[in-house]
């Protein structure tokens, strides 16, 4: 579920930060830059683990501050394949169940996995399960706040840097359009897990 990545980034100083520890510094800046982000295809950086080196810092003409590079180690939320976790069902609709696991919000489950036969209740807003039985089949609802177990099946990285001013004029027509359909830099798609 978590994965120590190595990263390499060129950080800067204030000057006012001078008279602190540079590795405290350093330590601060990189959790403020990088702590709560998605990381394109690395996964959802959650804090600093350690620094491994740090190169010599330089001061550029007109920038008091100082720019160090420094090769440093980052707790990554990145589960791997046919990973099994614990969550929450935090919204149910037509194009499946939204999980939550806390901390990442971004999971879903489409129809095509859940649990066959299964139904979307309209009035509930609901997904059912139709649990075939011998004395009959019972239906089994998927209610908000319920934990479930999922097994990650697949990863959806979004490149959500912004776009050149070029592309921007192109879009500027769709621009309503791109309000509505603003997605996740981080998604994972999951099926259900029976308890056995």
């Amino acid at each position: 579920m978590f994965v120590l990545v190595e990263m390499i980034d060129t950080v800067r100083i204030p000057p006012w930060q001078f008279e602190r520890n540079l590795n405290e510094s350093i330590a601060e800046e990189l959790n403020k830059k990088l702590a709560n982000k998605v990381v394109y295809n690395v996964g959802l950086c959650i804090c600093l683990y350690d620094i491994t080196k740090l190169e010599d810092s330089y001061i550029f003409p007109g920038d008091g501050a100082s720019h160090t590079k420094v090769h440093f180690r980052y707790v990554v939320f990145h589960p791997f394949l046919d990973e099994i976790l614990v969550g929450q069902i935090k919204s149910c609709s037509q194009d499946g169940v939204h999980v939550s696991i806390g901390f990442f919000d971004d999971i879903v489950i489409p129809p095509e996995s859940l649990q066959q036969p299964a139904k979307f209740d309209e009035a509930e807003q609901v997904w059912v399960w139709e649990y075939e039985t011998e004395e009959g089949a019972h239906d089994l609802y998927m209610d908000i706040g319920e934990e479930i177990r999922f097994r990650v099946v697949d990863e959806t990285f979004v490149d959500t840097s912004p776009t050149g001013p070029g592309s921007a004029e192109a879009s500027t027509s769709n621009a309503t359009e791109e309000v509505q359909k603003k997605e996740a830099p981080y998604t994972l798609v999951v099926t259900m897990c029976i308890n056995s």
